[in-house]
């Protein structure tokens, strides 16, 4: 149950133009609060799973090429030293994708995490989600309901309030 409540969340965040039943919000999820409450950790860790993922990506990159596959300079490459390095770079990142993979159990869940998810929150240490309490309760059952959604997309700004500024013939009636 939690590993299919994980990946509708990050499923919201996908692309569901041709979708026939596309999430009202992106990056937002409603149940009720105790499932929201033990899905967070997993999503946490899928999350820092995946920065972590790219992380290792991004160093495989330098040792990648941009030749086309099954090309002669592919092939040269290929039997390269710099495949090496590239293999031995880009082997976390796979092992990293298959245990994302065992912790969501979908693989489009995967795809969107590494490719719109993950990414947002790469300069990110942690506290990728949140869980807001509703106050009308689920009917039927009467269940806590919440919502569970990342951060960062409907977050409210600080405002500070301005002092007000009071004129003088105002400040003259006062002291009187």
């Amino acid at each position: 149950m939690l590993k299919n409540l994980a990946s509708a969340l990050i499923l919201t965040e996908r692309n569901a133009e041709d979708d026939p039943n596309p999430p009202k919000l992106k990056g937002r999820i409603i149940t009720t609060l105790h499932k929201a409450k033990e899905v967070r950790p997993l999503v946490e860790k899928c999350i820092t799973l995946g920065g972590k993922a790219l992380a290792h990506a991004d160093a495989a990159e330098k040792h990648g090429t941009t030749a086309a596959r099954k090309s002669d300079a592919w092939k040269a490459w290929r039997k390269s030293k710099k495949w090496q390095e590239w293999a031995g770079a880009m082997a976390p990142a796979i092992a990293i994708r298959r245990r994302l993979l065992v912790l969501l159990g979908d693989k489009q869940a995967v795809e969107v995490l590494l490719g719109e998810v993950a990414p947002r929150f790469r300069d990110r240490k942690g506290g990728y989600t949140r869980v807001v309490r509703l106050a009308t309760p689920r009917l039927g059952d009467a269940g806590t309901r919440a919502i569970i959604e990342f951060v960062g997309v409907r977050d409210r700004k600080v405002q500070k309030s301005e002092k007000p500024a009071f004129s003088d013939d105002a400040a003259e009636t006062v002291k009187a």
